[in-house]
């Protein structure tokens, strides 16, 4: 059944017309059975292969291939079970042989294409040479690699025969307008690599180095993971590709690359053989300390495990499709051809003149553990299985409709299950779904490298729960029990925001601090938020807090002392209201008017006692009573003294007989203090009514605090109360200096002129000082303005009084007050 195994892959390269004669003609199959229907096979057997010298003088050497692949080689072998167990199928193609011819596609496009050449043409040639048309095969499973895939669809596709690869990922494959005749049962690298972005987001790695193989499979996947990671936030540092058949000195360049960089995460996307290379000369440069992340080309290879590279690779990650059992796959394993046997132990059959060990024939291929034997990781082989399945159940479809020659269309609608209850089909592409596990490269306790499922990846799910993690604690790189670290810049802590430094890619950041006012509540902010109108930052600039919300409180010391002052000054203006009333039946007393100057004494303390509503926290009734108590107390106040200082006038200006002193009757002094007050009333009645002062959050004068104050709801009503006192104190200061120089020892008109300047000076300072405060030392002025004009008006009217009733008793005569000696 084998007629070559392991033998160096040679192919002839002979003088022939046409495209033969560029190719030259393909040598017979290595593993090859006769049947009705011949499926044909591509694997990798061989994993290198020399270029010979072309002279362009003599007929070019063979190719040679050589360095065993044990792993492609169990491929084929599955797909020799897999022909085996369909014919002996009583269901699937009854009564209908299936034969296969294998080629070893070496790992490289050349022979490949030589390969898929000698599949269509068969082995035949004639006299003259030329290829026969002849179509030898229905269907072909493979190649390994998606390079290779390529070249063979170029040639295949022509024919339509349908190429079904196990592991062919290249997303471009996908593209049914240039490849119609491509299946494969893997998923196309535009899934894997968009999980592999997904997974190093996941673990905060945001800064790493990316590698991979030189070919279709590695530049495409490549391409794809960049812009998945960039969409994800996560930057490459450099990205570096490498070909099995590059010079020793770019492998070596390229492992210095990744040993000087900053990056502790690589992404290898990689075929076997570049990873191979790789990894022999990470070891010659003792390339340690990095997380590993890897394709599925390699993440689940068991020989890379056993060899001395698991000290580099142990803790890696990487995507695979999920692993399956396949039943009497390792007995038939275990039936291979002497030849194998032979490669296996070291040893020849037969007496060999080289002086090779002969067999002695108790070597047993079940105690041997290699890549070829172990079937505990059947992902690939299992593809493979699949692929086979799929052709067979395509050409059953194909025949019982009576069709032939639509291979690639009954393909296209197979949908079956396996024994294993693994359902087969495909989609419009040709693709299967896109289900990955998440590996992780963990020792046992007997020190051997498992591969571990800890995640997975379904594509077909919606976007955010493609991704998950199930809870298996993960052993990291270099025998770390920690999770690396893989970032440009360190985190922003809650409070910064990532500054993007000039030249640098994102990943590369300064940590800012954030403005006042503004927040960042998790790590690595891109920017600062701003904190709602009400809200302001915390110390640490994490969270929104309220807003300190400023008033004139009677808690701090500036409203303590207003409100001292206050009381001080309604508390002493009772006290001189007590001396007038025990010295009422006095000359002086009843001089001044005893009437009039103990309202004027009730509306200072009203005075006095309106300051205290400016205090405290600003709610609807003390805005509106605050304005309209100060505007009608002051209003009184100036009415009093305007109705004393026409009385004063009138007394001594009036022209009357020497023997008769017109007397200012009482009504017509509580008549005019009524009507000026009550046209301040009505003022502040439509005030209210109109537009009433309010409480207001003021949060445009101090951005950090708000400053709980009293609208004025009309500024019209406001200063037409302050004009309304203030021109009552223009019309007192007028008259009280006309009436200054009139003889009399005690003439009340000079201390109201003085009392009016003093009132004047303060009002007339409040308003630009009440403009230009802020705050709560708008309030503040204001208080301050009320109790200066009260305790002036107090001193300058009634001081002098007070001290000729309490201290020059011998002043207080009719006949001193008159001015007569």
């Amino acid at each position: 059944m084998l007629l070559f195994v392991l033998l160096v892959g040679a192919f002839g390269a002979e003088e022939d017309t046409a495209l033969c004669e560029i190719l030259g003609s393909p040598e017979f199959p290595l593993l090859s059975k006769e049947g009705d229907i011949t499926i044909g096979g591509v694997f990798s057997i061989h994993s290198q292969i020399s270029s010979p010298p072309l002279t362009f003088t003599d007929a070019p050497e063979p190719l040679k291939c050589s360095r065993i692949n044990f792993r492609e080689f169990r491929f084929a072998q599955t797909m020799m079970f897999a022909i085996e167990e369909i014919n002996n199928s009583s269901s699937l193609l009854p009564n209908i042989s299936i034969g296969y011819k294998i080629f070893d596609g070496c790992g490289s496009n050349l022979p490949s294409t030589r390969a898929v050449m000698g599949l269509i043409n068969g082995p035949e040639r004639t006299l003259e040479k030329t290829c026969s048309s002849h179509l030898s095969v229905h269907a072909i499973v493979g190649a390994s690699e998606s390079s290779s895939a390529i070249a063979m669809l170029q040639i295949s596709g022509i024919f339509q025969i349908p190429v079904i690869s196990h592991f062919a990922t290249c997303a471009c494959l996908s593209n049914k307008k240039e490849y119609p005749s491509f299946f494969r049962t893997i998923p196309s690298d535009y899934h894997q690599s968009r999980a592999l972005a997904k997974l190093v987001k996941h673990f905060g790695w945001t800064w790493v180095g990316a590698v991979r193989s030189d070919n279709d499979y590695g530049n495409n996947g490549m391409a794809t993971f960049i812009t998945a990671a960039s969409q994800e936030g996560v930057c490459i540092e450099y990205s570096e590709a490498i070909s099995r058949t590059d010079p020793s000195e770019q492998v070596t360049r390229v492992v210095r690359v990744i040993q000087s960089g900053s990056a502790r995460v690589l992404v290898a996307f990689l075929a076997q053989g570049e990873m191979e290379i790789l990894l022999e000369e990470a070891l010659k440069q003792n390339l340690t300390g990095l997380q590993w992340v890897g394709s599925e080309s390699w993440i689940t290879a068991g020989h890379l495990a056993t060899k001395g590279y698991s000290r580099i690779l142990t803790g890696s990650l990487g995507f695979t499709i999920r692993k399956s059992k396949i039943t009497g796959l390792r007995e038939f394993l275990l039936q291979v051809n002497p030849k194998f046997w032979e490669a296996t132990f070291g040893c020849s059959l037969q007496s060999s003149p080289h002086g090779q060990t002969q067999c002695s024939g108790s070597e047993r291929l079940q105690d041997i553990k290699n890549p070829f034997t172990d079937v505990s990781e059947l992902r690939i082989s299992n593809n493979v299985y699949k692929a086979v399945y799929a052709v067979a159940y395509a050409m059953h479809n194909m025949l019982k409709c009576g069709q032939s020659g639509e291979v690639v269309k009954h393909l296209q609608d197979v949908n079956f299950t396996l024994q294993s209850g693994e359902r087969v089909y495909f989609d419009e592409n040709g693709d299967p779904t896109a289900t990955y596990e998440l590996v992780n490269w963990q020792r046992n306790q007997a020190g051997d490298i498992v591969f571990v499922a800890i995640g997975s990846y379904d594509a077909s799910l919606p976007n955010g729960k493609q991704f998950t993690m199930i809870g298996i604690n993960t052993t990291w790189a270099a025998e770390s029990l920690e999770r690396p670290q893989s970032v440009c810049s360190e985190s922003c802590l809650p409070g910064f925001r990532q500054a993007v430094i000039k030249g640098k890619p994102i990943c590369c950041f300064s940590c800012i601090a954030c403005a006042a006012g503004e927040i960042s509540n998790f790590s690595n902010s891109a920017e600062c938020s701003r904190c709602q109108l009400e809200y302001w930052s915390n110390e640490d600039h994490s969270q929104c807090v309220p807003k300190v919300i400023e008033f004139l409180s009677y808690g701090e010391t500036m409203g303590v002392l207003l409100t001292a002052f206050s009381l001080f000054g309604a508390s002493l203006t009772l006290v001189v209201s007590c001396v007038f009333f025990w010295f009422r039946h006095t000359p002086l007393v009843k001089a001044s008017n005893f009437e009039l100057s103990f309202l004027l004494l009730f509306s200072l303390t009203l005075c006095f006692l309106c300051s205290l509503t400016f205090i405290g926290r600003p709610s609807e009734w003390s805005c509106m009573l605050r304005h309209t108590a100060f505007g009608i107390t002051f209003a009184l106040c100036m009415s009093c003294i305007l109705a004393k200082t026409i009385a004063v006038v009138i007394a001594f200006k009036a022209k009357r007989p020497a023997n008769t002193v017109p007397q200012c009757s009482a009504p017509f002094q509580r008549t005019s203090v009524l009507s000026c007050t009550l046209l301040q009333v009505l003022v502040c009645l439509l005030w209210l009514t109109l537009a009433p002062p309010f409480p207001y959050k003021n949060t445009a004068h101090a951005t950090e605090r708000i400053i709980l104050e009293c609208d004025l709801g009309s500024p019209i009503g406001f200063w037409a109360v302050l004009g309304y006192i203030g021109l009552l104190a223009v019309l007192c200061f007028i008259l009280a200096f006309l009436a200054r120089k009139l003889p009399d020892n005690f003439n009340e008109a000079k201390f109201i002129t003085f009392s009016m300047l003093i009132f004047c000076a303060v009002w007339v300072t409040f308003i630009p000082a009440y403009v230009s405060s802020p705050g709560k030392f708008t309030v503040a002025v204001e208080i301050f303005a009320i109790l200066a004009s009260s305790f002036g008006l107090l001193f300058c009217i009634f001081a002098p009084k007070c001290y000729i009733l309490l201290l020059k008793p011998e002043k207080n005569t009719k006949k001193h007050m008159m001015g007569r000696n």
